[in-house]
């Protein structure tokens, strides 16, 4: 399938026969809650790419009177994740998630269930651009990684994007 544009251009959509889930938690995660959450999901079998969204917390003051000042935030730790440590620059309070098959969406929301002990929201749907967008051609040239469609901030910087690969565990 190409771009739906008709304007000639040969794009391809990102993720074809995928499920996209939103899990938005009526409390901000703490980093504890978030590492125990993203590990768990990272367990199951059928994940594509995962969105953390929040509140920046911010490295130094950015005006006031203490304008340059580090930031002594208490969510603002380093969790691990498929053991690589992630500092957390947001606050987790909305993760989207790619995965290829609805039965890892209902995996998913048990897990959901199991590890928030307060109500949140479970949405299947479109989350995630299927087309590479001009600040993604911007950013990432003509032939950008698919994992990182519709993922860029425009003023955002790629080095502030954090891969974590599934470790292939041995099943011995």
């Amino acid at each position: 399938m190409t771009c739906p544009t008709e304007s000639g251009c040969n794009c391809e959509p990102a993720g074809g026969n995928t499920v996209q889930i939103e899990i938005v938690p009526q409390r901000i995660l703490s980093p504890e809650t978030s590492e125990k959450l993203l590990g768990r999901i990272y367990d199951c079998d059928g994940i594509i790419r995962v969105m953390v969204q929040g509140s920046r917390l911010p490295d130094k003051v950015g005006y006031g009177p203490g304008t340059g000042e580090k930031v002594n935030h208490p969510l603002k730790k380093s969790i691990e994740v498929e053991g690589q440590q992630v500092d957390m620059r947001v606050t987790l309070s909305r993760l989207l998630v790619e995965v290829d098959s609805d039965q890892t969406a209902d995996e998913i929301k048990k897990i959901c269930d199991e590890t928030f002990p307060f109500p949140f929201e479970f949405y299947k749907g479109v989350f995630f651009k299927k087309y590479s967008t001009v600040v993604d051609y911007a950013k990432m040239g003509p032939d950008p990684d698919e994992r990182l469609l519709g993922m860029t901030d425009p003023k955002g910087k790629l080095d502030q994007i954090v891969f974590i690969e599934k470790d292939e565990k041995d099943s011995e």
